[in-house]
C-alpha cells in the first residue's frame, strides 16, 4: 500500500512556459531572498553577557566531548605504566589537557579575579589613592580556622558518596556481563536439536546484544543502530529502533526465542530464569541514572566553596598582602577540583569502559560458538577411546582390557 505524500510547495512551484524573461528574472531575484531568510539567521549581537558566557561554554564543551571518549580496559602494560615512578611527572605535564582542570577554568578565573580586585582596592586605600572613608578589607582568620574542618569533611563525604555510586554501577555491570556469559553458555549446552539451530543462533545474538542495548540506554548520545548493525538482522534492528525501551525489547526477543525452542519444561525454566539477571541490571542502572545524590548536599557543597573563596582574600590580606592572588588561585584549583571529581563520578556509566566490555562479551561468546563443535568432537572421541586405567595410571589397549576382564571373571577363578 503506497502512501501519498503532500506536495512540497517549493518543489511543485514552476513557472509557466509563456512567462516573460522579466517575470522569471524577478522570481529568481525573489526566491533567494526567501531561502536566505530561512537558512541564514541574522548573527546575534555581541554583548557583555555573551562574552562572559563564552568561557563557561568553552569549558563545558571540552568536558562533554571528553566524556564521550571510549575508555579502554586496562591490560598488564597499562598497569605497569599506571604504577610507574614517572607517573607524577606525566600527570603534571598533562595538566593543561586534563578534562577536570579545563572544566575548572571559569570558577578559578572568577575567584582569582576577585582576589586581584580586593588586593588592588586595599593597596589603593593604603596608598591613600581613595578617600579615607573607604576602609581596608581585612578580617580575622579565626572563622576560617573553625570552618576549615567542616569544609574538608563535606568534600570528603561528597566524594565518598559519589564513589559509592561509581562502585555500585561497576558491580551492576559486572553482574550483567557475568549473566550474559552464563546465559550464552547455558544456551549452547542445553539446545542440541538440529531443528533449533536457527533459533539458537538468533537467541545467542540477542543475548550478546543486550549489554550493547543497555549501554546505549545509559550513555548519552549513543548510536544503538551503529553498534548493533552487524549483530542483529535488519528486521530485528528495525523493531528494536522503533521501541521506546531498547533493553526490554531485547528481553522480549530472548523470551520469545526461548518459547520457540523444542525443550523439556525443566530446561526451559532454567533458561527463562537467566533473564532475571538482565531485569536486575536494568533496575539498578536506571536507579543510579535517575536518582542522583540529594541535591541539597550538592548545593551545600557548591555554596560553601563559593562563599569560602569569595571571602578568602579578605581573610588572608594581613598575612599575605598581594600573595592572596596566587593563594586564592591554588585554593580554588585544589578544592574545586575535588568537588568536580565527585560530580563526574556521580554518573558512573560515562566513566566505565562499557564499550570495551560489550565488545569483549561479543568476542567471548562468538569464540565459544566457534569452538563448541571442536571441543564436543574432541571429548566424544576421547570418551569413545577411553579404557580402564592400568595399574600405573596409563590407559590400556582393547586387548589388554579384554584379557583383564576375562581374568577377573568367576570362570577363570
Amino acid at each position: 500500500m503506497t502512501t501519498i505524500k503532500p506536495p512540497n510547495p517549493i518543489q511543485t512551484l514552476t513557472l509557466p512556459s509563456s512567462s516573460s524573461s522579466s517575470s522569471s528574472s524577478q522570481f529568481s531575484k525573489f526566491t533567494p531572498k526567501i531561502l536566505s531568510s530561512h537558512h541564514q539567521p541574522p548573527p546575534k549581537p555581541i554583548t557583555l553577557l555573551s562574552v562572559l558566557r563564552s568561557i563557561p561554554d568553552w569549558a563545558d564543551g571540552i568536558k562533554e566531548r571528553r566524556m564521550k571518549q571510549r575508555r579502554p580496559l586496562y591490560s598488564h602494560h597499562d598497569w605497569i605504566r599506571h604504577r610507574s615512578s614517572l607517573r607524577h611527572l606525566r600527570h603534571l605535564l598533562s595538566s593543561l589537557t586534563s578534562r577536570v582542570i579545563l572544566s575548572l577554568v571559569p570558577p578559578v578565573i572568577a575567584f582569582t579575579s576577585v582576589a586581584a580586585v580586593v588586593a588592588s582596592y586595599n593597596t589603593a586605600v593604603i596608598w591613600h589613592l581613595l578617600p579615607e572613608v573607604f576602609p581596608v578589607l581585612r578580617a580575622s582568620s579565626l572563622p576560617y580556622q573553625l570552618t576549615a574542618p567542616a569544609l574538608a569533611l563535606l568534600l570528603v563525604f561528597r566524594t565518598e558518596a559519589s564513589y559509592s555510586r561509581f562502585e555500585e554501577g561497576r558491580k551492576a555491570w559486572s553482574k550483567v556481563i557475568y549473566g550474559t556469559n552464563d546465559f550464552a553458555r547455558q544456551v549452547m549446552v542445553t539446545v542440541e536439536a538440529e531443528e533449533d539451530f536457527v533459533v539458537k543462533n538468533a537467541l545467542l545474538r540477542y543475548i550478546m546484544a543486550f549489554p550493547v542495548a543497555l549501554k546505549c540506554h545509559l550513555v548519552y548520545e549513543s548510536d544503538i543502530g551503529t553498534d548493533l548493525n552487524g549483530l542483529l538482522e535488519d528486521d530485528d534492528l528495525a523493531i528494536l529502533l522503533s521501541s521506546n525501551h531498547h533493553p526490554r525489547c531485547i528481553i522480549q526477543f530472548i523470551s520469545q526465542s526461548v518459547k520457540l525452542l523444542d525443550l523439556e519444561e525443566p530446561k526451559r525454566t532454567v533458561l527463562e530464569s537467566k533473564v532475571t539477571c538482565f531485569h536486575e541490571g536494568i533496575g539498578v542502572c536506571e536507579q543510579i541514572m535517575g536518582i542522583p545524590i540529594p541535591l541539597s548536599y550538592t548545593r551545600l557543597t557548591s555554596r560553601f566553596l563559593v562563599l569560602w573563596h569569595l571571602t578568602l582574600p579578605i581573610i588572608l590580606w594581613d598575612d599575605c598582602n598581594w600573595i592572596v592572588v596566587p593563594a586564592t588561585f591554588v585554593s580554588a584549583a585544589s578544592l574545586f577540583c575535588i568537588e568536580e571529581v565527585g560530580v563526574l563520578i556521580e554518573e558512573p556509566f560515562q566513566m566505565l569502559s562499557l564499550d570495551e566490555l560489550c565488545v569483549r562479551v561479543c568476542e567471548n561468546v562468538e569464540e565459544a560458538i566457534k569452538s563448541e563443535k571442536k571441543i564436543q568432537e574432541t571429548l566424544i572421541m576421547r570418551k569413545e577411546a577411553a579404557t580402564y586405567p592400568s595399574l600405573n595410571g596409563h590407559p590400556t589397549s582393547g586387548d589388554e582390557q579384554m584379557s583383564r576382564s576375562n581374568s577377573n571373571s568367576p570362570s577363570s577363578r
